[in-house]
C-alpha cells in the first residue's frame, strides 16, 4: 500500500513538472472586438406588472405639482413619484404597490397632507431590491 501511494506521488509530481509550449495564432481584428466589448451596454429592462399607485395631486401649474412632490418626498424619500401630463393638467402619482392593501396603508398615513388622494390601478415598476441591512 505504501508503495502504491509513493508511486502516485512520484507520478503526480512528474506530471506537474512537465511543461509544454502553446502557441496561439489569431487574427488582429479579435483584439479590436475585445476592446469594443466594454462599450456595449445591455438593453434597459423596464418590466412592469399590474399594481397600484396613489394619485396625490393634480393641477395645471407645474410649480404646484413640484411643491406637492417635495412635501411627499420629505416624508417618504424611498417611494418613487411619477408625473404625467394630460392637457391641461399635470398628475402626481406615487408608489409601486403590488397590492391595494400596501397602497391603502400609505394613503392613510398621508390623508392630512393630501386629503383628496385616491388609489389608481395601473402598470407599476417592479420594486427595487434593497441590500441586506437597509430598511425600506
Amino acid at each position: 500500500m505504501k508503495l502504491f501511494i509513493l508511486a502516485l506521488i512520484v507520478l503526480g509530481t512528474s506530471l506537474a513538472n512537465a511543461q509544454g509550449a502553446v502557441t496561439i495564432i489569431k487574427d488582429d481584428r479579435i483584439n479590436g472586438l475585445v476592446g469594443l466589448q466594454g462599450d456595449i451596454k445591455p438593453p434597459a429592462i423596464n418590466v412592469q406588472i399590474e399594481g397600484f399607485r396613489i394619485q396625490l395631486f393634480f393641477d395645471s401649474e407645474r410649480g404646484e405639482l413640484d411643491d406637492a412632490r417635495a412635501r411627499f418626498f420629505a416624508k417618504y424619500p424611498k417611494i418613487d413619484t411619477y408625473t404625467t401630463y394630460n392637457a391641461p393638467n399635470y398628475f402626481l402619482r406615487a408608489g409601486d404597490f403590488r397590492t391595494r392593501l400596501e397602497a391603502e396603508k400609505i394613503k392613510a398615513e398621508i390623508k392630512d397632507l393630501f386629503p383628496t388622494s385616491f388609489i389608481v390601478k395601473e402598470n407599476i415598476n417592479l420594486p427595487r431590491l434593497e441590500k441586506e441591512g437597509n430598511d425600506r
